[in-house]
């Protein structure tokens, strides 16, 4: 196997910076001239969950500088098993550039099988939690496609499979197949969620570090890294832009990240309320982020929120989202039972995964409050059911500001906007 030669090319980056488009494509001008202004070039981006990302921006950035030298690019959502975008999300999200230059990954069925992790070595990894081989299963187009440069795009930010986003995630969740997503979800829900979220040194980390260096290192794939937090105003700015071949962006990233990304509190909040977009979260697989990124924080007993207009489904994919419907939120011994008990369950180990993610182990209270959802869908899922229009009207996103907010009544709450840009947590849990 030919190694693919590995560099840096930008580290730009810190907790008061404000990165502007013109210096970003800057750098990516002189990103494409180190190497050799490549003519065939794929772009794996993030899908629409990741809008916010600047995603967006630097892949319209790095087509019109292809553009100028008549590079032929194509362009791959990594969309995991994600829906795929919608024309309107396409234009929204990569205005101006033509829908032919898209396609969509199958994660069931566009496969190529690379390689296995072994079995040992996941033991290892997850400090004996599991066993089991994982296959290292990627889109086949990213292996065959003979590209000069495959760039990957994506955001560093704390997530709750592999800790903290994106880097090589992007290429074997977001490009990935079956086996590979289902086993390395299952791994991290087993390890625990909690104790890796936030840190760039996961279990799930050190699989994909390991597929990186024994099955892809001979593509010529390089990775660029945003890093994304709100100012002082609210208004959400990239503090940091990474770009390199290796490890080396990512964990420079990840390290701007632990700083802008993680808000940690002295005590823990008995009263969470999380505010999700219609437009980008439409799915519970999608919106139980507001549910990992803010369980650290959550009281014993308290209560976390969702105010979820857009949600109309639990899973992005049908039959996970018929399994999740069929066996709910309902604790990770309950679900553990289930994947020995239940075939189907056992061969899907991310939905298996998601419902251990997504359950409070009974410690706090989780009210869902949909906007196409109806109670007994809700409630039969293992959540409490609230109505969007009677708790929207009590706590309008509005009028309350990230953080702290007292109500009228003298009830104080803490609001999170976006549960998807950051992770929010006690100082405690990260004094190590």
């Amino acid at each position: 196997m030919t190694m693919h030669r590995k560099q840096d090319y930008f580290s730009e980056g810190g907790a008061d910076r404000a990165i502007n488009l013109d210096e970003a494509r800057t750098q990516l001008a002189r990103m494409l001239d180190e190497m050799g202004r490549p003519q065939r070039v794929l772009i794996l981006p993030p899908d629409f969950t990741r809008f916010h990302s600047w995603a967006g921006e630097l892949t319209v950035s790095l087509c019109e500088l292809l553009a100028q030298w008549n590079a032929e690019i194509r362009i791959m959502p990594a969309l995991g098993t994600h829906l795929p975008m919608t024309p309107h999300e396409i234009e929204r999200m990569f205005p101006g550039i033509p829908a032919d230059r898209f396609f969509v990954h199958d994660w069931r069925n566009a496969l190529i099988r690379l390689g296995e992790t072994p079995g040992p070595f996941v033991h290892e990894a997850t400090e004996g939690a599991l066993d089991y081989p994982i296959f290292c299963e990627i889109n086949r187009a990213i292996v065959e496609g003979g590209w000069d440069r495959i760039i990957s795009v994506g955001q560093a930010v704390p997530h709750e499979v592999v800790g903290i986003a994106n880097h090589a995630k992007n290429i074997f969740v977001g490009a990935g197949g079956q086996d590979t997503i289902n086993k390395t979800h299952f791994a991290g829900a087993v390890y625990g969620m909690e104790r890796m979220m936030g840190r760039s040194e996961t279990c799930v980390r050190k699989i994909f570090r390991y597929m990186s260096e024994h099955f892809t290192a001979q593509l010529p794939i390089t990775y660029v890294l945003t890093v994304r937090a709100k100012n002082e105003a609210g208004e959400l700015v990239t503090r940091g832009l990474y770009a390199g071949d290796s490890d080396d962006c990512f964990s420079r990233a990840a390290k701007l990240c632990q700083q802008v990304n993680l808000d940690l509190l002295d005590e823990p909040l008995r009263k969470i309320v999380v505010w999700l977009d219609a437009e980008e979260f439409k799915s519970t697989w999608l919106g139980n982020k507001a549910i990992y990124r803010t369980r650290m924080a959550m009281a014993g007993k308290g209560e976390l929120l969702i105010l979820a207009p857009g949600v109309d489904r639990f899973g992005e994919d049908k039959e996970i989202d018929r399994l999740i419907r069929k066996y709910g939120y309902k604790g990770t011994p309950n679900t553990l039972r289930l994947v020995k008990e239940a075939p189907e369950l056992g061969a899907n180990l991310s939905a298996a995964a998601h419902l251990i993610h997504g359950s409070s182990e009974g410690r706090f209270t989780i009210r869902y409050c949909p906007g196409h959802l109806n109670r007994e869908e809700i409630e039969g899922a293992g959540f409490e059911y609230g109505d969007l229009a009677e708790f929207q009207r009590r706590y309008d996103p509005s009028q309350l500001r990230d953080g702290i907010n007292v109500m009228p009544d003298g009830e104080e709450i803490f609001f999170v906007s976006n549960p998807a840009l950051g992770l929010w947590g006690l100082k405690s849990q990260f004094e190590s």
